[in-house]
């Protein structure tokens, strides 16, 4: 006697439940990712050239760094 295994559902399939559930969670990443940056940048402009300077910044520095972005040198 043979027996098999089937699903409805492939790998790698969700439905609606599951895709619904995966973008609300891109959403409030992507929200969480947006207030860091803006905390960081709140920050940053809160310091004086010299504080920036101290650490190897300058203003034009700031948006790249709370993008989370690398410079290119």
């Amino acid at each position: 006697m043979a027996a098999t295994y089937s699903t409805r559902a492939s790998i790698g399939s969700y439905g609606l439940v599951g895709r619904t559930g995966a973008y609300l969670a891109s959403l409030v990443n992507a929200v969480v990712a947006w207030n860091d940056a803006r905390v960081t940048r709140n920050a940053l402009n809160g310091l004086s050239n010299r504080e920036l300077e101290d650490i190897g910044l300058c203003r034009g520095d700031i948006d790249v760094v709370a993008e989370g972005r690398h410079r290119q040198l």
